[in-house]
């Protein structure tokens, strides 16, 4: 009984001390074994590994692409604009010793990478004018940001992917100031466009008036030409009538004439009964 407490006790030492020996390591992650804070060994292939218990501790980093994203900032173009930007870098742990060694850990990482970013994206932006980062320049830019970046981490052993500008947009006075240009040119913009279309209008105006007049003159030239024209049969056809019997039209002639003159709204007519107009009444 005493002998099978014992091997109790030995089974359960080797047990922790095999616990202590053994890791599992992700694909996703690298780690670096420590002994007495030195750097014994570097790992970046997952599965079962081994340290020594007591002795050695290991130290984990992920292999993933990280991301850094930074607080919007107000930098100066090269030519004084103002801009708030908003960006972020992609990164990824490669030499996890020198990573260890530099920084240590995440956190820390992130500061120092985030000064630098920081710094380069002053350096770089400064370098170009306001129009160039709002045009299809911005991603030559970014790319420059990129390697400026990439240079400065190496030394943490830091791989920096990928750089982008998220967002560049104007300070809230300059944006109020450019909105009230933009509003004030619009609104030149539009007062002459309604001044071109009211000079349109007042000439497609002026034509057609002008268009009306000469079709009703026409038209009345028309009109008093075929007037003429009617007037000129009618003679004919009454000269023809007059010489085949004058004396009966100088009677027809009489008879209208009698008609207009002694008519209802006259009220009165006084002439020697002996006046020629009434030579057919004496007969």
């Amino acid at each position: 009984m005493k002998n099978l407490h014992k091997y109790t006790i030995f089974l359960l030492i080797g047990f922790f001390i095999l616990i202590n020996s053994i890791f599992i390591l992700d694909q996703r992650q690298s780690a670096i074994i420590l002994q007495f804070g030195e750097e014994k060994r570097t790992i970046k292939e997952p599965g079962l590994q081994f340290k020594i218990p007591f002795i050695q501790n290991i130290v984990i980093f992920d292999k993933r692409i990280l991301d850094l994203a930074i607080d919007e900032q107000e930098v100066i173009a090269s030519d004084q604009k103002r801009l708030i930007i908003d960006a972020f870098t992609k990164y990824k742990i490669i030499d996890p010793l020198q990573f260890y060694i530099t920084v240590q850990n995440k956190n820390n990482a992130e500061k120092r990478l985030g000064a630098i970013f920081d710094s380069s994206l002053r350096q770089i932006i400064g370098e170009f004018p306001l129009n160039d980062l709002l045009s299809d320049k911005r991603s030559d830019i970014m790319t420059k940001i990129q390697e400026v970046l990439a240079q400065q981490s190496a030394k943490f052993g830091i791989e920096i992917i990928d750089v982008r500008i998220i967002r560049g947009n104007l300070p809230k006075e300059n944006s109020d100031a450019i909105y009230r240009r933009m509003q004030t040119a619009r609104e030149k913009e539009a007062r002459e466009i309604r001044a071109e279309g009211s000079e349109k209008a007042i000439r497609i105006k002026a034509k057609a008036d002008k268009e009306v007049v000469v079709i009703l003159s026409e038209a009345d030239k028309q009109s008093n030409i075929l007037k003429g024209q009617g007037e000129a049969v009618s003679n004919r056809i009454f000269a023809k009538s007059f010489s085949k019997d004058p004396k009966f039209f100088d009677f027809y002639r009489s008879m209208q004439s009698y008609e207009e003159a002694i008519n209802p709204d006259n009220s009165s007519v006084i002439i020697s009964p002996n006046n020629e107009f009434f030579k057919y009444f004496a007969k």
